[in-house]
């Protein structure tokens, strides 16, 4: 068992940490500050803020590693290549969720460094190269050349490209020779692949350093420019020179001032469910459920179930819950929304309490006009202003969610 002698020395700097039990690597997380971060998992309230899973992998954990990294934008890749290699148990939503976000670079002459989510890259038979299926782009079978991820944040993905391609311009969507300068091109994001500003060769010698520098390789990345810089200088070539030592200068010296804050305000973001009832004199009686990870909704995640008990709402509740709750492959809750009462609130307690689970459950009370008035939280549930923004639109997400599958199941009887 941990206990805080034997995280005693942790720095307050960023990095990546590992959970083991004896050898086997537990859990994989990133921190703005080390020490900080891995206190938090010691608190009394880390089943509130991290979900009953965390709660038992810390319970399960011997002892605990960390590797230092310069920046908090090294700490965010080197995390997902680390998940990536070792496959941790505990870090099963990351592994095995479709839906969350990949930088993928392609297979083409001039190659696109782009952002999209797992569920567009499809493995070919070595499992070691990927095509895109149905890009923003329209290509059906583009090959891909590496991709990195899985990246459960999509703000803190979005800032890390930001500041990349500050450093390393790269394409996304011009195409080669186009004629006329693209939008990023204007602002520096773009080497000039839009108008043949660069060749083939040096555009590929970006992709490398984007690679290495995604592969957690930053030492290797280092070197490399150290190299480009030094011999575009013997050459007299002292503009190159100068490109190769300002993008040096900067990769030592990263300013991820925006990150560190995306970072620490989503620190305790974490997977919400909401659930709602629908029928019509009890009839066609239907359940669903509606998901929210890192504040963004997962439609590949929303369930629908058909249920037999009729107008029981509450009835119709404890069994729509007791069949999600069977499927334990499924990312766990952090936090579950029922609409009703009090009493809808105590039913849910109540099925998880039967499955030995602490999740905590909150209820959305709705008024004469069917509008969210108020919620009901339990005592020790800690939620901010943001919190219950999002719950109260979650749970009007679950209700027109249940109305459409509602509706359909009539139509389809009629």
């Amino acid at each position: 068992m941990l206990t805080k002698r034997k995280i005693k020395g942790l720095p307050d700097a960023p990095g990546v940490y590992f959970f083991k039990r004896g050898r086997e690597i537990l859990y994989i997380g990133k921190a703005t500050s080390l020490r900080d971060r891995v206190r938090s998992y010691l608190s009394a309230e880390v089943g509130e803020s991290r979900g009953s899973r965390i709660v038992q992998m810390v319970a399960l954990a011997t002892a605990i590693s960390f590797k230092k990294t310069d920046s908090v934008l090294e700490a965010l890749l080197l995390e997902a290549e680390l998940i990536k290699k070792h496959q941790p148990k505990y870090n099963v939503k990351a592994k095995d969720d479709k839906s969350f976000w990949h930088v993928v670079i392609t297979d083409e002459d001039f190659p696109r460094v782009l952002m999209l989510r797992g569920v567009k890259l499809r493995p070919e038979a070595n499992f070691h190269r990927f095509t895109l299926k149905g890009s923003d782009a329209n290509e059906n079978s583009l090959p891909v050349s590496a991709s990195y991820g899985p990246f459960p944040n999509a703000s803190e993905l979005k800032e890390a490209l930001k500041i990349i391609r500050k450093i390393f311009p790269f394409r996304d969507s011009c195409e080669p020779n186009q004629g006329k300068p693209c939008f990023n091109y204007q602002l520096g994001l773009c080497p000039g692949v839009c108008i043949g500003a660069i060749t083939k060769q040096d555009y590929h010698k970006l992709i490398k350093q984007i690679s290495l520098l995604f592969s957690g390789r930053k030492q290797a990345l280092l070197r490399e420019l150290t190299k480009l810089m030094r011999a575009a200088a013997r050459a007299k070539e002292f503009e190159a020179a100068a490109l190769w030592r300002n993008r040096l200068a900067a990769l030592k010296h990263l300013q991820d001032i925006s990150l560190i804050k995306r970072s620490t305000e989503g620190a305790t973001e974490a997977r919400i469910e909401a659930y709602d009832m629908a029928h019509l004199g009890g009839s066609q009686a239907v359940g669903v459920m509606v998901v929210s990870a890192e504040g963004e909704l997962r439609r590949q995640e929303y369930r629908k179930f058909k249920v037999a008990h009729g107008a029981d709402d509450l009835g119709n509740l404890s069994e729509v819950l007791e069949r999600r709750l069977a499927h334990a492959e499924w990312p766990s809750p952090d936090l579950i929304v029922v609409d009703g009462s009090w009493h809808q609130l105590t039913t849910a307690k109540s099925v998880l309490t039967k499955l030995n689970l602490a999740t905590p459950v909150v209820a959305v009370v709705k008024d004469e006009r069917h509008r969210a008035s108020k919620l009901l939280v339990p005592p020790g549930t800690k939620l901010t202003p943001a919190d219950r923004d999002l719950i109260f639109r979650l749970n009007a997400e679950a209700h027109r969610f249940a109305i459409s599958f509602h509706r359909q199941r009539r139509r389809k009887i009629v």
